[in-house]
């Protein structure tokens, strides 16, 4: 095995085959962004502790994940959408603050309960985020119900997670953990902490009277649809076994731009996951001491988790029931001649021979 380098590794982290791709890749990136706009905002529901509620979703420009820019994992096409240079003001993150305010303004009659706020890299990351940004932001929501900010398990400290809890939001650390096994996080998604440390940053944010959300991939690159759906089952409820993790949201992978996914996507080597797999994992888990939801992005595209196309709407509008409910049964009212050939990709692809099928 290769030895880690400066030049690949950020302290040492990482797989160097993977980095080095990763970054010959995002190289191709040619966009520019403003870095008083944010990535995205928009207004949505989601089902949190406290039932169901309305969301304010906002994803602040940054100089872009500190992971990402040693190479980074191998799905996520987010820092293609980051600001050049690496960094972005308190002043600028202000701004495309007050943009999104100004857009719920607009489109709602109500101030959303709960507000979630990404960086598509690390929300805690102060090389990404000041203090003082992150300060003001606790400031901002200080009068909503509940907060959710996304972090990699390194920057989660009680400290940190206090300035949201002491204004009286509940407030929930989202680690992009993707797999309860370590293997599959280091080897397909290449990712570099392990399992320990989302324990770990789940106790930090406890002890400041927070919680974690834990987002998983169902079907990182290099497992067969199976070995998916296995891994996914498997996570869920160690993720569900955690003190202080409420929540599971299971992403199903989607083919990003500038993504060694998307590589292999256009070289025959990649399928996103089937919808069926989503249902599968959400029904086989719906016992588990947690809340468990899926969001599938891009469904019914090639490019996003998909099923035969006659049935993927159905499927989707089940997973969003299902998400609502936690009611498993919702999955037993729908059906699909092409579950005949979901089922027969699960039994016979391997990993030498994917995917199956398209």
């Amino acid at each position: 095995m290769s030895e880690p380098s400066p030049e690949v590794y950020e302290q040492g982290k990482g797989m160097d085959a993977h980095n080095s791709a990763m970054r010959e890749i995002r190289a191709r990136k040619d966009a520019s962004y403003d870095p008083r706009e944010p990535t995205r905002v928009w207004l949505d529901e989601d089902n949190t502790p406290d039932g169901f509620v309305d969301s304010l979703t906002i994803i602040l420009n940054t100089g872009g994940c500190r992971w990402a820019r040693a190479g980074g994992c191998t799905m996520c096409g987010y820092v293609a959408e980051s600001v050049e240079g690496g960094s972005v003001t308190h002043e600028e993150l202000m701004a495309q603050l007050d943009t999104c305010l100004a857009h719920e303004e607009e489109n709602a009659d109500d101030s959303a309960d709960l507000v979630k706020i990404y960086t598509s890299g690390s929300f805690l990351d102060e090389r990404e985020v000041p203090a003082e940004t992150r300060r003001a932001v606790a400031e901002t929501f200080a009068d909503r119900d509940r907060i959710v900010v996304e972090s990699l398990p390194d920057f989660v400290d009680r400290e940190k997670v206090a300035e949201f809890t002491e204004q009286g939001l509940a407030t929930d650390v989202a680690v992009g953990l993707e797999t309860a096994t370590d293997r599959v996080r280091r080897d397909c998604v290449n990712k570099y902490f392990e399992f320990a440390d989302f324990e770990a940053a789940a106790a930090e944010a406890a002890a400041a009277g927070g919680g974690v959300k834990a987002y998983l991939l169902l079907k990182p690159p290099f497992l067969s649809e199976g070995e998916a759906v296995a891994d996914m089952k498997r996570s869920v409820r160690r993720c569900a076994d955690v003190d202080g993790c409420h929540t599971v949201s299971m992403n199903p992978c989607n083919v990003q731009r500038h993504t060694m996914v998307e590589d292999l996507f256009h070289d025959g080597g990649y399928r996103p996951p089937w919808l069926w797999s989503v249902a599968e994992v959400l029904e086989a888990t719906a016992d588990a001491d947690a809340i468990v939801v899926s969001d599938p992005v891009g469904h019914g595209s090639d490019r996003g988790p998909h099923n035969c196309g006659e049935c993927d709407e159905r499927v989707q509008n089940a997973i969003k029931d299902f998400d609502r409910r936690q009611d498993p049964s919702v999955f037993s009212q729908v059906s699909c001649e092409c579950e005949r050939t979901y089922e027969a990709v699960l039994a016979r692809e391997r990993g030498y021979n994917l995917p199956l099928a398209r």
